[in-house]
């Protein structure tokens, strides 16, 4: 892979580090393109090409990756009629990061390969930190072939990557992990609040369940680093693009015939944090609509 082109469009929190990471780890020839042309510009001090549009980019790209905030920016994105489909090229590989619905995801690998391209899915996971580091966990739905072709680019930002299965795969698995973390914050957010109530300090509490069986990456992080000192920044996973991917999950569940109850308690969480003006704030703010109840 070392001779091929890689194009990657979608230069946000953490489509940039990414990108940047294929150059300076991977060494690899990259065109970038976004909108913003502040992300291109920091990105061209590392040796990063600029596409003027998507058409050129897809012209010029053997593999290209998308990181986009919603699969229905992706949509728009691929069915435009300048947009990715109508100048994308047979042997070409086409590689979306974000989280996208699994029945876009599988409609959209149909649609590319009957252009002759290859499709696959590969969500990432953790934080903007770790995609600066290098170190995401990349879930990956398609043939075994296409995961063998661009393994060693994703290695360029992921230290976990993981074959899932079949396209739609890596979309399903990343939705549930989402789901779950969504669903232990909110049993975070009411054990500290129960806490509190009892007379127990929720910061005790908390520090004492991280050495028991309640521990979880949840707790350590979302947990300690934002329930207890109440700091929930902007430009950090929102509510707003939380609520998005939580219902991914729930149409996934209803699709599957599971009534996902947790999960619909989530979700009216999202919405009662979004309805006191926290929609753009880190979405463990639930905490405070649990707190407020």
């Amino acid at each position: 892979m070392n001779d091929a082109t890689v194009g990657f469009i979608g230069l946000g929190v953490m489509g940039e580090p990414m990108c940047r990471n294929l150059r300076v780890r991977g060494e690899h020839r990259v065109i970038a393109f976004d909108l913003d042309p502040a992300p291109l510009a920091r990105l061209a001090q590392h040796g990063i090409g600029s596409a003027a549009d998507i058409a050129g980019l897809m012209r010029a790209c053997d593999v290209v990756f998308v990181s986009l905030p919603s699969g229905k920016v992706l949509e728009t994105l691929a069915r435009a009629p300048q947009g990715v489909l109508a100048n994308a090229h047979e042997g070409q590989t086409f590689v979306d990061l974000g989280t996208s619905p699994v029945s876009l995801t599988r409609a959209l690998a149909a649609d590319f390969e009957a252009h002759g391209v290859r499709y696959l899915d590969a969500p990432v996971a953790r934080t903007r930190q770790a995609a600066e580091a290098g170190t995401l966990s990349v879930m990956v739905g398609g043939d075994a072939a296409g995961f063998e072709r661009v393994r060693p680019l994703i290695a360029c930002f992921a230290s976990d990557i993981t074959h899932c299965g079949a396209v739609g795969s890596g979309q399903v698995t990343k939705i549930l992990n989402n789901m779950v973390l969504f669903e232990t914050v909110a049993a975070l957010s009411e054990a500290r609040a129960i806490a509190r109530r009892a007379g127990v300090d929720p910061a005790l509490l908390f520090d004492t369940l991280s050495k028991g069986s309640a521990d979880s990456f949840a707790l350590r992080n979302h947990g300690l680093k934002a329930i207890i000192p109440g700091e929930f920044p902007e430009r950090a996973f929102s509510v707003e693009y939380a609520k998005k991917d939580l219902a991914y999950a729930l149409e996934l569940a209803r699709d599957t015939g599971v009534d996902a109850q947790g999960a619909r308690r989530v979700d009216a969480l999202f919405d009662a944090a979004i309805g006191n003006g926290w929609g753009e704030a880190y979405h463990p703010v639930i905490s405070r609509v649990v707190d407020q109840a």
